[in-house]
């Protein structure tokens, strides 16, 4: 099935700075998504969305905001309209006059799916923070210490292992990885260390 977005432009530029306050976004995340699992990956998403921007680009509290709230409504509608996947949500906060940094991002968060492409910094990150988060916090649920002393290579070796956490594209990671100056080990490690006790 495809999700073709079919366009590339989101939002209206005058929107720019335009952010939902975090309560907001989470009374959205509560209607939409009844799912727990599903909201807990969203907010991982978000938390180490933001964190990244803070600690890796240097960013300010407006910008690292709009980094966190497109972490935490990607998969907004995944849940309630699997079949419109990103163009609800998209719709949604442009509805909303959201900056359209934060719609484009949310656009680009799989560009084989939805054929929108990665284009900006927060872009590239979060199509290659998404797929690995999820597959992350998999490998830890499975662990008797969850993620205590979780590292890097053990997340490696279970990427190897085809079976665990099919629906996890080795594909869309490796393609990831290859529009950012950032290493598979150095992105694992600070997704473990920024993810481990979101609740």
């Amino acid at each position: 099935m495809s999700h073709l977005l079919n366009r590339s432009t989101f939002g209206d530029p005058k929107n720019a700075g335009n952010l939902m306050s975090l309560e907001d976004s989470n009374q959205l995340l509560n209607e939409w998504v009844p799912n727990e699992r599903l909201r807990l990956h969203m907010k991982q998403v978000a938390a180490v969305m933001k964190a990244w921007a803070l600690e890796k680009e240097n960013a300010d509290e407006l910008t690292a905001s709009k980094w966190e709230l497109a972490g935490l409504l990607h998969d907004a509608d995944w849940e309630k309209y699997p079949d419109d996947h990103c163009r609800i949500i998209i719709e949604e906060l442009e509805r909303r006059n959201i900056d359209p940094d934060v719609i484009h991002c949310i656009a680009s968060h799989g560009p084989n799916f939805f054929g929108v492409e990665p284009v900006s910094k927060m872009d590239k990150m979060i199509y290659a923070i998404d797929e690995l988060s999820g597959f992350i916090h998999a490998a830890a649920l499975i662990r008797p210490t969850r993620y205590e002393g979780m590292d890097a290579k053990s997340v490696k070796k279970k990427l190897k292992t085809p079976s665990f956490a099919a629906q996890v594209s080795r594909n869309d990671i490796t393609d990831a990885l290859s529009r950012i100056d950032v290493s598979l080990d150095d992105l694992i490690s600070f997704i473990i260390e920024h993810q481990k006790n979101v609740a």
